[in-house]
């Protein structure tokens, strides 16, 4: 089965690369790993779907050539990492109490190139301005993006590049996608304006915020939006709904935290499936009772679309070199270099297993999920 989003030889159905990266700040640099390791082995998405740091992470990938979009994955993860390396520890206790060092020192400076606090407290702001809703002002952040993503390729459609957010006023959940908008740097901030840290964001006079306060993952816009072709997805996660039972009240934020942004994989999944159960009964219906065949409920049920074949390689970050409820706003050095170490190595890892070389080949409602792992949960149909 080819997986390079092109015509497959000898007539075989074609494939569609997805790449959905989920929302986690300080962990996205795992997404650039999971990004250079699918570089190296070929594999080049035709979809990218983002929220959050996964939409700044697309948003660059998108926005670049191929053979430029590492480097400047490189280059924005080298400007947001703290300049301070925590020295080697040979205790964990003494690598954790580093990692929280540099967590708080996110929380009093901000970051560079990315977000800053606010020289005037929002107390002290116009209400209702953004100024006066957020601790930190993200105007470095629109700079970063114009500096390191070519907007006007992204709007060419080489890629498709789906953003989502939430309106602030509505609650609608809302995907900035490429095939039916432009897309700039303000799109990407609203993906990642998460409250009240970040400040919403305007884009024609509504106001947006982080799209991980509905959804932090965009596996279901993916399965919604699909057409005919075979897809094969890479979901990259940074949050774990498995976990163990927390000890102490830091280890139940932490793993609050982890419950609150993991996706629903499996929920998202068993619904693909029940949608193409009923499908196929309304089908055999309509071929029992051709009387029916003018009853517009039946007529409904038979015109939903055939779901195609999808292959689901479920990415999820499970390290535990920095675990701590403040693992997402930890950016010293050697966290993020931990995170792109796993994600390079979980891909290159799950390429590699038997149950992943020995794939099924795509059938129409066949769908097939592989955990990182290497276990193999599937295929439906």
């Amino acid at each position: 089965m080819s997986i390079d989003g092109k015509s497959a030889p000898g007539g075989e159905t074609r494939v569609k690369v997805a790449l959905l990266l989920q929302g986690g700040g300080s962990l996205g640099s795992y997404q650039a790993g999971v990004y250079e390791a699918l570089e190296a082995a070929d594999v080049c998405p035709d979809w990218i779907c983002g929220i959050s740091i996964g939409a700044i992470n697309g948003a660059i990938i998108a926005g670049n050539a191929r053979e430029k979009a590492l480097e400047r994955l490189h280059d924005f993860w080298s400007l947001v990492s703290s300049s301070v390396t925590p020295f080697p520890a040979f205790e964990e206790w003494i690598e954790q109490a580093c990692n929280q060092v540099a967590a708080q020192n996110t929380l009093s400076f901000g970051v560079p190139g990315f977000f800053r606090p606010w020289i005037i407290p929002p107390f002290a702001q116009p209400p209702g301005t953004p100024a006066a809703l957020s601790y930190y002002d993200t105007s470095e952040l629109k700079s970063t993006l114009e500096r390191l993503v070519d907007f006007d390729r992204i709007n060419r459609r080489e890629v498709r590049l789906s953003l989502g957010a939430v309106s602030i006023t509505s609650g609608n959940f809302t995907y900035f996608d490429n095939t039916r908008m432009r897309i700039g740097p303000e799109h990407v901030m609203a993906s990642g304006a998460l409250p009240p840290g970040l400040p919403p964001i305007a884009i024609e006079g509504e106001y947006y915020w982080d799209g991980g306060l509905v959804s932090n993952t965009p596996l279901q816009y993916v399965i919604d939006q699909d057409g005919p072709d075979s897809l094969l997805a890479f979901q990259v996660d940074l949050f774990s709904a498995r976990g163990p039972m927390p000890q102490n009240l830091l280890d139940a934020a932490e793993r609050e935290k982890d419950i609150r942004y993991s996706s629903r994989t499996r929920l998202n999944t068993d619904m693909l499936k029940q949608r193409e159960l009923i499908s196929a009964a309304a089908k055999r219906l309509a071929a029992k009772a051709p009387e029916l065949s003018q009853d517009p409920d039946l007529a409904y049920l038979t015109s939903l679309p055939d779901v195609p074949s999808m292959t689901i390689v479920h990415l999820i970050y499970k390290s535990k070199h920095d675990a701590s409820f403040s693992k997402d706003y930890d950016f010293s050095r050697g966290s993020l270099e931990a995170h792109w170490i796993a994600g390079r190595t979980d891909v290159e890892t799950s390429l590699k297993h038997p149950d992943w070389l020995r794939r099924k080949a795509p059938q129409p409602g066949n769908v097939q999920i592989f955990d990182l792992d290497g276990r193999y949960r599937g295929p439906y149909g």
